[in-house]
């Protein structure tokens, strides 16, 4: 028995299938609006952190690729 031959199938719409491809490897991140991504000051004397020990976690949970887009 021979296997039946797969479709072929012919793209008409190339935008829509470009924008496709393009969501396929798109990340969405939904942030909790109460979290505070400002450090609190220290009360000591020097440079103060600039974001929270949360947003700096949060961050380095991302991968690599999506970093550059926080710069």
């Amino acid at each position: 028995m021979s296997r039946p031959t797969p479709p072929t199938y012919k793209t008409r719409n190339w935008p829509a299938y470009n924008e496709a491809l393009k969501r396929r490897g798109s990340l969405t991140i939904w942030f909790d609006p109460e979290m505070s991504w400002d450090a609190v000051p220290t009360g000591r004397r020097g440079r103060q952190p600039t974001y929270s020990d949360t947003a700096i976690q949060t961050c380095l949970g991302l991968p690599p690729e999506k970093w550059s887009s926080l710069k």
